[in-house]
């Protein structure tokens, strides 16, 4: 079984492009979902944060202050990598886990879904990398009008922390343009059937 990445910067549209294969029927991992699942739920992943952040960062229900813990790593890049650190790490393995799974119930191939897949270094579990590209001022638009309350300084710094899309499509095997001209679902379906054809 083939393991793919499917990846792409903030407004690219990578979700939809997940969600069309999803419809074809192919197993998705969403990493960022997943990411805040295991933070509440490996024990392991709970006391490493509790130690590192605090106790205070988890509510008596068991539940991640999201909101409180961002406040404290944010502003110290030391911190956010210890907390990427701590994550990725759990992540990787619940993503393992799962694509076991996968594989005994027989799919050709799975995806795995992640804003930062070659800035976490998961990419190395990944047979193949599917990159979702747009151009700057269409991401930008999709941007203002998905989450019109970002200022354009904060979708600027949201940016700026991912891997420009040159070296993103660079290092792809694969390319997908969502650039309001290409047809997505052609794309899509095309790929689809070389994946499965190589899976096979």
């Amino acid at each position: 079984m083939q393991r793919i990445g499917i990846t792409g910067g903030i407004g690219t549209g990578k979700s939809i492009v997940s969600r069309l294969f999803q419809v074809l029927g192919v197993p998705t991992y969403d990493a960022d979902t997943r990411a805040r699942w295991v933070m509440e739920h490996d024990a392991l992943l709970v006391q490493q944060l509790r130690q590192a952040f605090g106790n205070d960062i988890y509510n008596e229900c068991g539940q991640l202050n999201r909101p409180l813990l961002a406040q404290r790593v944010f502003q110290a890049p030391q911190l956010l990598s210890q907390l990427n650190g701590l994550v990725h790490p759990r992540v990787g393995q619940d993503f393992e886990d799962w694509a076991q799974r996968q594989q005994q119930a027989g799919h050709a191939y799975v995806l795995k879904e992640a804003a930062l897949l070659f800035e976490s270094g998961s990419f190395r579990q990944l047979d193949a990398i599917i990159v979702v590209a747009a151009p700057l001022p269409i991401r930008q638009a999709r941007l203002r009008h998905r989450d019109p309350h970002r200022s354009a300084e904060e979708v600027a710094a949201i940016m700026g922390k991912q891997m420009s899309e040159e070296e993103k499509q660079e290092r792809a095997d694969y390319i997908i343009w969502n650039d309001d001209v290409q047809l997505l679902l052609p794309q899509v379906l095309a790929l689809h059937e070389k994946l499965l054809k190589a899976s096979n």
